[in-house]
């Protein structure tokens, strides 16, 4: 599987499936969740919140609507209840689910954010290494393609860093 870090906005990418960074209700608010509401153009938010909610670390599907994919996984990395925070195992949890869920709907392609940062309130470092641990551990049957996506120049730095570390140890 091709393990990339990329910069950009996600609701910009083409992939068989994009991942939402979200809270346990999957309403999508600010940010990731926000970027993709508007660039979907559709009731995507209406759908996600129909599924929920979900655990802490669950995913759920919906479609793309507009966006360039088939698929937004959603995956819940941080509670919408009580404190809100994401923890090292609810990123860990979330993104090992995101990945099992896009294999079981034969996607080949995945851009993925850094889930449990920005509003989840966890150190966006040390988020990157979990998702980066995760994806780089991960046995796919049917992805190829998993992109690491980062908004900013320093965050895509930090990731890019990251995957490198993991690539060479």
């Amino acid at each position: 599987m091709e393990f990339t870090a990329i910069q950009g906005d996600i609701a910009e990418q083409e992939a068989d499936a994009l991942v939402n960074a979200a809270g346990t209700s999957l309403q999508m608010g600010s940010g990731v969740a926000g970027a993709l509401r508007c660039g979907a153009n559709g009731p995507i938010n209406e759908e996600a919140v129909s599924k929920g909610p979900v655990d802490l670390g669950g995913v759920a599907v919906t479609d793309a609507y507009d966006l360039d994919a088939d698929y937004v996984i959603h995956a819940a990395a941080m509670p919408h209840y009580g404190d809100g925070r994401a923890t090292s195992e609810s990123i860990r949890e979330a993104t090992r689910n995101t990945l099992e869920k896009a294999d079981e709907l034969g996607c080949m392609s995945l851009v993925i954010p850094i889930l449990g940062t920005g509003a989840a309130g966890f150190d966006f470092e040390t988020g990157a290494q979990l998702v980066c641990e995760e994806v780089w551990s991960y046995e796919p049957t049917t992805l190829t393609d998993v992109r690491v996506i980062a908004y900013s120049e320093p965050e895509h730095r930090t990731v890019t860093d990251i995957a490198e570390r993991l690539r060479s140890s």
